[in-house]
């Protein structure tokens, strides 16, 4: 069996995936203009601030645009093709790329959720019907 691609985090990015292997989504937010801030960074890309505050996201947004991958980037992948890429927009100001699973037909403006599957290391999303999407 192919093992995963492995990121090897530094700085913010370790912060980040030590989250994710804690099934957290994790963003920040700037104290000087209140900005949501996603990737994790040292200094605001919005203001310059240097006082950025760590923050779970309860993990619900909707898909802004997505693809279908047909090919797969890495030998794992390859019973994973095709793939849903999605970009979504979290519900906490903040756009995040990931693979959509499940057989949920997606269209723009689907509600997602974040879920964590057997590599905790990476979010997923899962669509959400309209009415859970409007809870």
């Amino acid at each position: 069996m192919t093992t995963p691609p492995t990121p090897t985090p530094r700085g913010e990015e370790r912060v980040y995936f030590d989250a994710a292997a804690e099934r957290r989504l994790t963003y920040q937010t700037c104290d000087t203009c209140g900005s949501a801030v996603f990737y994790l960074r040292a200094v605001c890309p919005h203001c310059g601030g240097e006082s950025l505050r760590l923050r779970d996201s309860a993990g619900h947004g909707t898909v802004y645009s997505y693809t279908v991958q047909r090919r797969a980037s890495h030998p794992y992948f390859a019973d994973r093709t095709p793939m849903t890429l999605a970009l979504v927009d979290l519900d906490e100001g903040f756009r995040l790329l990931a693979d959509v699973t499940g057989e949920a037909t997606l269209e723009v403006g689907t509600p997602v959720e974040v879920v964590f599957g057997e590599d905790p290391m990476l979010p997923h999303f899962r669509a959400r019907t309209r009415e859970e999407g409007t809870q």
